[in-house]
């Protein structure tokens, strides 16, 4: 457990205090997704930003892990499903401990949605491999959304909150929730949650202004980190755009849009 425990301080070890974690692993749920079509060309544009995890499937991990800046933290997703199945929100473990250790792993992630009629199963995925991945000194990321036919509305506060608590309560290393945009519920559930929570960012944005905002205000409401995957690759400018996400992130002044524009076009 104490080598779960030092892995996990590194996501935090940033003059803010808080972690940026990249999520390239959709391929695998979404197929062709746009913006993934050269993901180690994504990793080797990180250089020296200081993001502190990447998120990827295992296949992707053992062509591409040579990649990924030595500074950065090499999540390997265990679970898996695709869009296409019955039902889309079914998450199943395709990963094995020991397989993610042999790809170089730092931590690991586990998907979990709740409120639909294979719950448990992911519960009980979440559980055996949160109690493997400590015996092997390995952080667990669970990423718990609130998707399936009880559902009526994904980001209600409610379930967010609820989303969080169920994290704290089941024993990984951080928590993984989508932001529901009201600030009181989500900072007095990231209050009682005993580890670090993430706030994931959903579906790309139009308005990448407004995304941020919605970030800086998860940020103060307690959110010790984000994990942002689409409204950074499919950004028109990931780099750039993820400059501007890493200045909100880690207070870095000069980390600012001008900087970013100049680093992606020169």
């Amino acid at each position: 457990m104490i080598g779960a425990i030092r892995k996990l301080e590194r996501f935090f070890m940033t003059p803010s205090g808080r972690a940026v974690v990249l999520p390239l692993d959709h391929g695998a749920g979404e197929g062709m997704i746009h913006g993934l079509d050269n993901i180690p060309g994504l990793l080797a544009d990180i250089g020296d930003r200081p993001v502190q995890g990447v998120v990827l499937n295992k296949g992707t991990a053992r062509a591409y892990a040579n990649e990924i800046p030595t500074a950065t933290q090499l999540v390997v997703q265990l679970s898996a499903g695709t869009r296409h199945g019955q039902p889309a929100w079914n998450k199943s473990l395709v990963c094995s401990i020991p397989e993610a250790l042999r790809l170089g792993a730092d931590a690991v992630a586990v998907q979990v949605n709740i409120g639909n009629e294979l719950e448990d199963r992911m519960l009980t995925d979440l559980g055996i491999a949160t109690e493997e991945a400590h015996q092997h000194g390995l952080p667990v990321m669970a990423v718990i959304v609130a998707r399936g036919g009880n559902i009526v509305q994904e980001l209600d506060p409610s379930l967010i909150a609820h989303c969080v608590r169920l994290g704290g309560e089941l024993g990984p290393d951080m928590v993984c929730v989508p932001y529901s945009g009201h600030m009181d519920s989500f900072g007095r559930a990231v209050d009682s949650c005993p580890v670090p929570v993430l706030v994931g960012g959903g579906p790309a944005m139009h308005d990448f202004d407004k995304f941020l905002k919605h970030m800086e205000n998860a940020l103060e409401a307690g959110a010790a980190g984000v994990s942002i995957g689409r409204n950074i690759f499919q950004h028109s400018s990931p780099m750039q755009a993820l400059d501007r996400l890493l200045a909100v992130v880690h207070n870095q002044d000069n980390v600012n849009a001008e900087t970013a524009a100049e680093r992606t076009t020169g």
